[in-house]
């Protein structure tokens, strides 16, 4: 019933216990798992991963950390990797000014770059956006985005940012910080976006729930992310399961009984 529609399990942290991280989540009731590919390293594994786990899908892109690496060779490769029947998506994409990791106008040519593509090959985006919405939502405004939409990873703006989002056909993508106490801007997200425009996540290995907070994220524990979304709309939490799933199919096309 669970979509963890943002997850890194190829990440070195599962090397010692891949496969057991995975049985958990099913056991928890993950039925569908998107992995990010993200630089040379991750797309390639992600690649790996996905076609061990029928149930895993992927998105390929490029991070904006590593932007400044990014060659018109690779543009290419992720461009012949969205023929790949379970690449559904590309990103993560987009803006980090908190980290400053690759110069901001090179991150911006990368992330114009990717956005064309997109549009050219008709799938879906996955954003990363650190403290550059400003910026992030004129790019992809001057970039005619919404043509295919997508949703922005791990959320982190007020309702205002929300609404601009949602104009532009991207879903909000919840994932660990909704449990935290005192987030009170994911909490608000949560009661305001509307269900249908929802996806939970969990960017495993990092930002684990509460009670996890500080340790290792798993796939599994986005069912806690769902439990604390149901509890703030007072709404089932089978609800919030099935329909940010229902949701997460509809955004990447992926069948039902696929």
């Amino acid at each position: 019933m669970l979509f963890d529609s943002h997850a890194h399990l190829n990440d070195e942290q599962f090397d010692d216990d891949r496969d057991e991280v995975i049985r958990r989540a099913q056991k928890e009731g993950v039925s569908r798992i998107l992995n990010i590919g993200f630089n040379r390293e991750t797309i390639e594994s992600t690649l790996a991963l996905v076609e061990r786990y029928d149930f895993i899908y992927a998105a390929v892109g490029w991070h904006p950390h590593d932007a400044a690496a990014m060659t018109d060779g690779d543009l290419k490769w992720i461009r012949s990797l969205t023929e790949h029947s379970k690449v559904v998506a590309l990103g993560e994409m987009g803006l980090d000014y908190y980290r400053n990791h690759s110069p901001r106008e090179v991150q911006e040519e990368v992330f114009r770059r990717q956005i064309r593509l997109a549009r050219e090959v008709g799938l879906p985006i996955v954003i990363h956006n650190r403290e550059a919405d400003s910026d992030v939502l004129r790019v992809l405004r001057e970039e005619g985005a919404e043509e295919v939409g997508g949703v922005m990873h791990c959320f982190g703006g007020d309702w205002e940012m929300a609404q601009r989002c949602l104009e532009l056909n991207f879903l909000i993508g919840l994932g660990g910080p909704v449990t935290f106490k005192n987030a009170r801007l994911p909490k608000e997200i949560a009661v305001q976006v509307p269900l249908d425009k929802l996806l939970i996540e969990t960017d495993a290995p990092y930002l684990a729930p509460h009670p996890h907070r500080g340790k290792r994220n798993e796939s599994g524990y986005v069912r806690l992310v769902a439990e604390a979304i149901a509890d703030l709309r007072g709404i089932p939490y089978e609800e919030v399961a099935r329909q940010t799933a229902a949701n997460a199919r509809r955004l990447f096309r992926i069948e039902e009984t696929a």
